[in-house]
């Protein structure tokens, strides 16, 4: 790998609150193209004064969830096996900041992966494993993974299975719902009661410990979540927060309500705070995030107006349509300035018709537990193309976060293959503010 990817203080740019902005003309997402001959350097991320970004692999694979342990080793998780390999560990043997070496193991593709009381937690699209670890962070026998679980349902679309482990010993997973908004084949309406809801749509529990578990005996622990892709485990509140993927099309049944325009720019996705028997609402209501409600779906007699029921659970966290939160991620660490700390992360694998703004970096800042001020615009530009009058095609779209030892971000990128890492020191700082003195 090239070394001029070496650590590059990213000059100021203003942190953007783009909650609610509106009025933007609709137009078709700008193309993905997978390989791309150009790829963004560390320097071209789009970053807070202070920060820096710096890219650590290229050529991973789809790289989806990732985990970083307490020595620096880096298992990322595969969404498609290369030289058929899952999962890979990845190290910086002569620390450089670049990894130089690479290990694979595991024979099935997925996206969830969690490091939690000296073992290794992957999942594939219909099963979770286990991998216990050495004292130095070493799968100890990356042949024989313990099965924990198997049997979850798995469909042509959004079948990833993410996974967080609690302190107590449970193991939670996304089942996605494999059909939009619940409806009948062809037509607008919705099936009353969903029959998804049974074995999709929402988290289910499971033991951490216990190998060889059905799908049956697992705990349906919250539901109404069409698809959650990004989800973590919240060590201050004790408690799962999640990231649901919000539903498409609303005027292709429903012209009486929505227009084009409002389709493309509802519903928000957002982020819950769930709890055992919790219900997120899906199919049935959808969170509006300009009239800042939760809204009755058109399919149960919704006219884009209509108040859902008050049964189901608020977002704690909303953003616009359709930007895909792939990565959640709950800083812990000292290493950034303090408002980071304890806030959330959120990795953005897609973009919004509404800002045309995506494949970005958010970030939430919570206190006491909850957030304490509307989200921001992180680290931007891993598309490497102007959204609004495209350039070329995107060139990364982020997916998973992880926190490394020394409190560094990093970020993966499941297009192309590449490892950020992203970094702060003060110094820069205030060496850069002085220079504009």
């Amino acid at each position: 790998m090239n070394k001029s990817f070496v650590v590059i203080t990213c000059l100021a740019t203003s942190l953007l609150t783009l909650n609610g902005v509106s009025g933007y003309p609709t137009k078709p997402p700008v193309k993905v193209a997978a390989n791309a001959k150009k790829s963004i350097t560390g320097a071209d991320v789009k970053l807070p004064a202070g920060f820096s970004a710096t890219v650590v692999a290229e050529e991973v694979g789809a790289a989806r969830h990732i985990v970083v342990t307490k020595t620096g080793d880096i298992y990322v998780k595969l969404a498609k096996l290369k030289d058929g390999k899952g999962i890979y560990r990845l190290r910086d043997t002569n620390k450089d900041g670049v990894v130089d070496e690479r290990t694979g193991f595991g024979d099935y593709p997925g996206t969830g992966i969690f490091i939690r009381n000296g073992y290794l937690y992957t999942s594939s699209n219909n099963s979770i494993f286990r991998y216990k670890l050495n004292e130095n962070q070493e799968v100890v026998n990356p042949d024989a993974p313990e099965k924990l679980v198997s049997g979850l349902r798995e469909k042509d679309r959004d079948k990833s299975k993410s996974i967080a482990v609690d302190n107590q010993g449970n193991i939670y997973v996304n089942i996605a719902s494999d059909n939009d908004a619940c409806r009948e084949a062809g037509t607008g309406k919705g099936l009353m009661p969903c029959p998804l809801l049974d074995s999709a749509a929402g988290i289910w529990r499971f033991k951490a410990d216990v190998p060889d578990q059905p799908f049956s005996s697992g705990v349906r622990f919250a539901t109404g979540l069409k698809n959650v892709v990004g989800l973590d485990w919240n060590n201050k509140t004790n408690s799962l927060f999640v990231l649901q993927h919000g539903r498409g099309k609303f005027d292709d049944f429903y012209p009486q309500y929505y227009t084009p325009k409002q389709s493309a720019e509802l519903p928000a996705e957002t982020m819950y705070e769930v709890h055992q028997g919790d219900d997120a609402g899906w199919p049935y209501v959808y969170y509006d995030h300009f009239q800042k409600k939760k809204i009755l779906a058109p399919e149960y007699g919704g006219d884009g107006k209509k108040t859902g029921t008050a049964k189901t659970i608020n977002p704690v966290a909303a953003f616009p349509a359709h930007m895909g939160p792939n990565g959640l991620l709950f800083y812990t660490g000292t290493a950034f300035p303090e408002k980071y700390r304890n806030g959330a992360f959120i990795a953005f694998h897609a973009q919004s018709q509404e800002l045309h703004k995506g494949y970005l970096i958010g970030f939430v800042p919570f206190k006491n537990g909850k957030p304490s001020g509307p989200w921001e615009i992180f680290a931007d530009n891993f598309a490497g193309t102007d959204l609004v009058k495209p350039t070329g095609p995107v060139q990364h779209r982020p997916c998973g976060l992880a926190q490394g030892p020394d409190g560094s971000l990093y970020v993966t990128d499941d297009l192309n293959g590449t490892l950020f890492k992203i970094s702060y020191q003060a110094a820069n700082h205030k060496a850069t503010a002085s220079s504009k003195k």
